[in-house]
């Protein structure tokens, strides 16, 4: 009898999470007889005698050695916490923030301050998804300039393209530095006309993502809207 998971933890629809009468359900949960179960797929939270699940769907999660966009929202002494469009966020540490050696005295908000994004992949993740990142290899960096769109992070690999054709195609014919993190958050840096005709057709290559042919049917789009030929996506991985 009693609580049968723990706090922050990933529950399945149908999961029991409580026996008895101690807990009451909320958002994303519900009482059958003498149980609480989950209703979505979500993460567990508990306030009080209150339990409720936050949905994950379209949310990261997570992932050793992904590349990601993040947003800081906070400096510590021990370094900056991010921001990552999931329920988790991650720790970049003053060790892993520059290949130049931080003391700690130094003031943190000159390498990354609160709002800025970066570039960084994710080094660790514990069983208790604690998130650790660096921002030390190639490419990984502070982005600055551009505009951060979201995307489902399902539809990511659709955006990327095989061996980056898509988004390699894209930055071809907008002239638009484009950046796509594995968490669904994605750079683009441009004139103003070309980042928009690009942020409207991540969105389509998104809405769309489920056609076949779409690589053609994006080609023939922004031929349409250009109007000239464009080539097809080299096999340059698309990560700028």
């Amino acid at each position: 009898m009693g609580l049968l998971v723990t706090e922050r933890q990933v529950v399945v629809p149908g999961e029991v999470l409580a026996e008895g009468i101690d807990f009451l359900p909320s958002n994303g949960t519900y009482r059958h007889q003498d149980k609480i179960l989950a209703d979505q797929l979500g993460l567990l939270v508990i306030d009080g005698k209150v339990l409720k699940t936050i949905p994950l769907s379209g949310r990261y999660l997570p992932t050793r050695n992904d590349i990601i966009i993040g947003r800081v929202i906070d400096i510590t002494m021990m370094g900056w916490r991010f921001e990552l469009n999931s329920p988790y966020t991650a720790l970049l540490s003053m060790k892993e923030g520059s290949f130049d050696f931080i003391p700690k005295t130094a003031n943190l908000q000159k390498y990354y301050a609160l709002d800025d994004h970066a570039v960084l992949q994710i080094i660790k993740v514990t069983s208790q998804n604690l998130v650790d990142l660096t921002a030390k290899g190639p490419g990984l960096r502070k982005l600055k300039g551009g505009q951060i769109i979201k995307v489902n992070t399902h539809k990511v690999p659709r955006i990327i393209g095989k061996n980056g054709s898509m988004v390699s195609m894209l930055k071809k014919a907008t002239g638009c530095k484009i950046i796509v993190g594995q968490n669904g958050l994605v750079w683009v840096s441009g004139e103003p006309q070309a980042e928009i005709l690009t942020v409207n057709t991540l969105h389509k290559i998104e809405n769309e993502s489920h056609l076949p042919g779409l690589t053609e049917k994006i080609k023939k789009y922004l031929e349409e809207i250009l109007g000239k030929k464009i080539e097809d996506g080299s096999e340059e991985h698309g990560d700028e």
